[in-house]
């Protein structure tokens, strides 16, 4: 249940986002449910693999090059889902760190406390 609520909370924030971001598309909310499932994905899935392969960069940008992963992860996402666009590189790294952002601050609200 908390997984089913965490994708509706991210699916929420793509649209956020992409109402605020000029250089973020989504076409309905259908669109960002699907694009919060690939990001689950990608995130579990390629996002390691490519943290493992890039470590030594990682271990010489003291952790920075984690935003490029987490910048090719959404344009990942742009390529995989049709209702969702991302113009460029930099709206990519943008858009990760600001749905980073709000996804911790969405996620804060389903804790027990």
């Amino acid at each position: 249940m908390k997984l089913i609520l965490r994708l509706f909370l991210t699916a929420v924030a793509v649209i956020i986002l992409a109402y605020v971001l000029p250089g973020v598309g989504v076409e309905g909310f259908t669109s960002a449910v699907i694009v919060a499932v690939v990001l689950a994905l990608l995130r579990a899935i390629v996002k390691p693999v490519l943290v493992f392969l890039t470590l030594p960069v990682t271990i010489i940008t003291l952790g920075l090059f984690l935003l490029v992963i987490n910048a090719c992860i959404i344009l990942m996402a742009d390529y995989f889902v049709d209702g969702f666009t991302v113009t460029n590189f930099w709206w990519a790294l943008l858009f990760s760190l600001l749905l980073s952002f709000l996804q911790s601050i969405l996620y804060s609200l389903l804790k027990d406390k």
